[in-house]
């Protein structure tokens, strides 16, 4: 069985960290698997999981938070690889003007349909040809094999027509 371990980055941003990270994870024969990381208002910020040999895993974790002197804040959670239930992956994609709430409406929506979101990237920025604030959303879902899909997509409409944007569900 696979040992992992799930860590979160956050430093302001300079250059170097992800070689100090890599080298402590080398250091102690870990294994960088996958990894989404990014600047975001003067900060890095990341999460990666990496493979690591159960008897090391104590010594990587205590050397990660040692990188608090150098200003990078490291926080590692064990992981698993336990097999799940079989389900499917459904894409959700929405688009419309900005303002306050439209993840908490989205997400609620979902929390109450049991649906489990894998990956979610939002963005805000300007709308073509003008200056109107656009928001951006992309997600990946992860539902049971026999989920009823239709019940989702009218929830989610009746949430994009109350919010004013476009929700379009894979």
């Amino acid at each position: 069985m696979a040992n992992f371990l799930v860590v979160t980055v956050i430093a302001d941003d300079k250059p170097g960290i992800v070689e100090q990270l890599s080298a402590t994870i080398a250091r102690h024969g870990g294994n960088w698997l996958e990894s989404r990381m990014a600047h975001m208002a003067g900060k890095f910020a990341g999460i990666l999981r990496i493979d690591i040999a159960a008897e090391a895993a104590a010594a990587l974790i205590s050397d990660l938070s040692a990188l608090k002197g150098a200003g990078i804040q490291v926080s590692a959670e064990q992981g698993s690889d336990v097999e799940q239930a079989p389900s499917m992956d459904l894409t959700l994609s929405l688009v419309g003007n900005d303002r306050p709430g439209i993840v908490k409406e989205v997400s609620q929506a979902l929390a109450r349909h049991g649906v489990n979101v894998l990956e979610l990237t939002t963005d805000c920025g300007s709308a073509e040809m003008s200056a109107v604030p656009l928001f951006r959303a992309e997600a990946v879902l992860r539902v049971a094999q026999d989920f009823d899909t239709l019940q989702l997509a009218e929830a989610l409409e009746d949430i994009s027509n109350d919010l004013m944007v476009e929700i379009r569900l894979d």
